[in-house]
């Protein structure tokens, strides 16, 4: 059976599923609950030292649905924790104290000055807690009172933070960034220069997710008024997943241990994050949308899907993806696709044609008796036609064999590019020269 065991920067915890810091985790009623289910680990909401920390009482999250009204994406206004620090410190060591197996990890967010660190630090060591996530991600409400994402936006505030946590506290230090930046290397490199023993990502998207058009306020509206905040959930997969091959592949902060946030929902999508160089993962909107039950599904179908695979345990396939991540130069310009219908599965429905011939390539035949067909000849294998096919495998993308003439070039696929051994996007280049 594959070892789910995770060890992430010194922490252990049975699997790699933790939830990350949100509404879960804000109090020991919802750990306890969350662990009973199988959880790895916590990141406890983050903790601060304004004792005057008020949430509105009006709904806090505006949300995105799919046609068949799945949750795709949440928006969220709600700020750090306003339960007193002391209780929160005290769930923190009684939790602690009965999950000994469990990762344990603190979120914080104080002032930008050494003094408040090292002061909430302390607190947090004495409760046996695994390690502290510095919380320079959150985009709303705090980042107007310079902490959370004003933090996160400035690489030299990360530096210096993070060096004065490794100052003041024995405990691992993970940096938590957010995706509100142009470019995410920037904030990773200075995390790493200052010390941290990893980073986190992605925090929330600063978003607004609709408009009422009858009171003409953004939603989630408090007495006709919204405020833009953070967006999480499925939607924002794909920009997680870009940043952390970033990360991960970037030679000044490879190596760097990270945490990978942002729309996981399935074993799948953890894997998908583990590949591109995430050494565990968190979440959060899945188990607010379906509970915390969710992690059973994720535990078995990634100890499925590792035991199938032959993967041993998750350092088999952590990273793996990694070297496949490059930039568009370097990829293969005679590698030659067409699209192919099967007819047997084609329910006739046209989607194909419409999008190929309103907005892509007039690469789709209608034949008598609504048969569809590709023109080989016109199709430049940009895979439209797979994506809005409602029936999966129906149309796939075939590659042409060398020696095969490409109709739309007249060419052979080794022709395509007579001179590919020195043509600029071909990475082996000036080696070839």
């Amino acid at each position: 059976m594959a070892d789910l065991r995770s060890e992430f920067v010194g922490i252990k915890s049975p699997n790699p599923f933790w939830l990350a810091s949100a509404p879960p985790t804000d109090k020991e009623y919802n750990v306890r609950r969350a662990f009973a289910q199988g959880w790895g680990g916590v990141v406890w909401k983050t903790l601060g030292l304004d004792p005057h920390i008020v949430n509105v009482n009006g709904p806090r999250y505006g949300a995105v649905w799919g046609a068949d009204r799945r949750l795709l994406g949440l928006n969220n206004i709600e700020l750090i924790t306003d339960r007193p620090l002391e209780v929160n410190l005290q769930e923190i060591k009684a939790v602690k104290r009965d999950f000994p197996d469990r990762a344990m990890v603190v979120s914080l967010m104080v002032p930008c000055d050494e003094e408040s660190w090292a002061f909430i630090l302390k607190k947090v060591e004495d409760t046996g807690a695994d390690g502290v996530e510095l919380n320079f991600g959150c985009p709303h409400g705090m980042s107007e009172r310079g902490m959370g994402s004003a933090v996160g936006q400035v690489p030299e505030y990360i530096e210096m933070v993070a060096r004065w946590c490794k100052a003041h506290t024995r405990m691992p230090v993970i940096v938590k960034l957010t995706p509100n930046i142009t470019d995410i290397r920037y904030p990773a490199r200075a995390a790493k220069k200052g010390g941290a023993d990893a980073v986190s990502l992605i925090n929330t998207v600063s978003s607004i997710t609709a408009v009422d058009l009858d009171s003409f306020s953004p939603e989630p509206s408090i007495d006709g008024k919204g405020s833009h905040g953070g967006y999480c959930g499925p939607a924002v997969k794909p920009i997680a997943l870009n940043m952390v091959a970033e990360i991960a592949r970037d030679p000044e902060t490879r190596g760097l241990p990270i945490s990978g946030i942002g729309g996981i929902t399935t074993w799948r999508d953890a894997a998908e994050f583990m590949a591109l160089g995430a050494g565990n993962v968190q979440v959060c909107t899945a188990a607010m949308t379906y509970g915390f039950k969710v992690v059973e599904e994720m535990i078995s179908g990634l100890g499925q899907w590792m035991d199938e695979k032959g993967h041993a345990d998750l350092g088999a396939f952590t990273g793996r993806a990694v070297p496949n991540v490059t930039d568009w130069q370097y990829l293969n310009l005679n590698y030659v696709t067409k699209a192919r219908i099967d007819q047997d599965l084609c329910i006739k429905c046209g989607r194909c044609y419409a999008a190929c011939e309103d907005t892509s390539h007039q690469a789709i035949a209608i034949r008598p008796g609504r048969v569809f067909e590709v023109i080989d000849a016109e199709c430049v294998a940009c895979n439209l036609c797979v994506n809005v096919c409602p029936v999966e495998t129906c149309i796939t993308m075939e590659r042409l064999e060398a020696g095969t003439v490409d109709p739309r070039t007249g060419r052979t696929v080794e022709q395509r590019y007579a001179n590919w051994t020195t043509h600029p996007n071909n990475p082996m280049a000036e080696a070839a020269e």
